[in-house]
């Protein structure tokens, strides 16, 4: 009996402490996190990051000339 209640002491204290601690960061927040740091491979992840966002701006960019265009 005493295991019983102290596993479901221990199952409730992990499942309420890991709603609260962990934190939900976008994938380009991850991505940012990595490109920021010092880790190997950053610089790349920095340029696939400068890739992504030329091309979501150019992708923006035809958007908006194809919605001014008249019939």
């Amino acid at each position: 009996m005493r295991i019983a209640i102290f596993g479901f002491a221990l199952l409730f204290t992990v499942a309420c402490g890991a709603s609260d601690s962990t934190q939900t960061r976008t994938e380009a927040a991850r991505d940012s996190a990595i490109a920021e740091s010092a880790v190997p491979g950053a610089a790349g992840v920095r340029s696939a990051l400068t890739v992504s966002d030329s091309a979501a701006a150019r992708r923006t960019l035809e958007d908006s000339i194809m919605n001014t265009a008249e019939p």
